[in-house]
């Protein structure tokens, strides 16, 4: 199956395929250090976004396990990309996905995480057949522990120093939802 309701629009954001035209807007949060330390890898470099954009303007299959749709956050009254979110095939055969989002420093606090990965959220369980919605969040990270739990989302797991970012270790939250949990 491919995805075919793109672009998905809320009251101030659009979630879209990325276009080459992104790349420096990509580059200036996933450039960041304090972005990328959440992501358990180094920050992006700019042809590294340049590859990214590329690779994530063209999928939108959505059938095995790895799969995943990628898609720009942007405001509906301005230009400019200001984040992303991200649902990532885990289990095709057990409709298990993982959702995701990175957004710019410059746009926190306003809610437009909360707004993007609500939408990406019921997309996902209603147009892509999703039973199971889990996030992997850092335990440091409590801007995004927050926003699951705006989302309604429960915590499930506690992992302790399981997973390493060349010399840190790092212990993760994983969050998850069913379609009924789910504050739409």
């Amino acid at each position: 199956m491919h995805v075919t309701s793109l672009p998905v629009t809320t009251d101030r954001l659009v979630l879209r395929l990325f276009t080459p035209d992104d790349v420096d807007d990509m580059y200036a949060y996933q450039g960041l250090e304090s972005v990328a330390r959440y992501l358990y890898r180094p920050p992006r470099t700019r042809e590294g976004c340049e590859e990214a954009v590329a690779r994530n303007a063209a999928a939108t299959r959505w059938e095995e396990d790895g799969d995943a749709l990628t898609l720009a956050m942007c405001r509906r009254t301005e230009p400019g990309v200001i984040g992303e979110v991200v649902v990532k095939c885990a289990s095709a055969y057990a409709r298990q996905a993982e959702i995701g989002w990175i957004l710019n420093p410059e746009h926190e606090g306003r809610g437009y995480a909360t707004e993007a990965a609500r939408a990406l959220a019921v997309m996902a369980f209603d147009d892509l057949g999703v039973h199971r919605l889990f996030a992997r969040i850092d335990v440091e990270n409590t801007g995004s522990t927050r926003l699951c739990e705006r989302l309604g989302m429960r915590r499930e797991a506690h992992l302790i120093e399981n997973d390493l970012d060349g010399t840190r270790w790092g212990s993760e939250y994983i969050y998850a939802s069913l379609s009924h949990e789910l504050k739409r």
